[in-house]
């Protein structure tokens, strides 16, 4: 009689939290909207143009909105913004250079004109390709907003300024020498303190 007491008294917490686990698995099943969303409220537009509720590849049927499907989504976003850091270095590498040779040009050193196009448009494939794959990665499963200034939130606002730099100085490279020269020294002083604000 003792021991069956005491298998009792160790048995009902577990099938309490049986009958529990079986509830909110109901109330899930019946309130699908209360359960734990699947997007962030807010994504970028890139973003939600692929992966969002009425995305390109929801509505193909590519990659349906599922947990399973989301949890392989996060995987792809790591690999992803893995790459992007990763040719956001080399991209660097290659503004640094092209600063040299810019320079090395403007000062009317002609002899490295062809490396400087060369390394200018290696590095504006870079460039682009590594900003794809941010922007176009599959979003975060929650987009929290903090107060004040973060390293992600400096990243972004420095990601606009030298994004449009990058544009600028591929414009303005044949019409005007001045611009060119200013917005790509614009461009390297907002890329290089956007890869800096993770370092620091």
């Amino acid at each position: 009689m003792y021991c069956k007491g005491l298998l009792l008294f160790f048995l009902f917490p577990i099938m309490l939290h049986a009958q529990e686990m079986d509830l909110f698995q109901q109330i899930e099943a019946e309130n699908p909207k209360e359960a734990m969303a699947l997007l962030p409220d807010n994504m970028l537009f890139s973003q939600g143009l692929l992966w969002g509720k009425k995305g390109i590849l929801r509505t193909t049927g590519i990659a349906p909105l599922t947990l399973e499907n989301r949890e392989k989504e996060l995987k792809i976003r790591r690999t992803f913004l893995t790459a992007h850091q990763l040719i956001g270095y080399a991209t660097l590498a290659g503004m640094i250079a092209q600063g040299i040779l810019g320079t090395q040009l403007y000062n009317g050193k002609y002899k490295v004109k062809e490396a400087h196009e060369v390394i200018g448009n290696l590095t504006s494939v870079s460039y682009f390709t590594g900003a794809s794959l941010s922007l176009f990665a599959p979003p975060p499963l929650t987009n929290e907003k903090t107060k004040g200034l973060s390293s992600i939130k400096a990243h972004k606002y420095l990601a606009t300024l030298h994004f449009t730099g990058m544009i600028a100085t591929n414009v303005l490279a044949e019409d005007n020498k001045k611009l060119h020269r200013a917005a790509a020294f614009t461009t390297f002083a907002s890329y290089a303190a956007a890869v800096l604000v993770f370092k620091f």
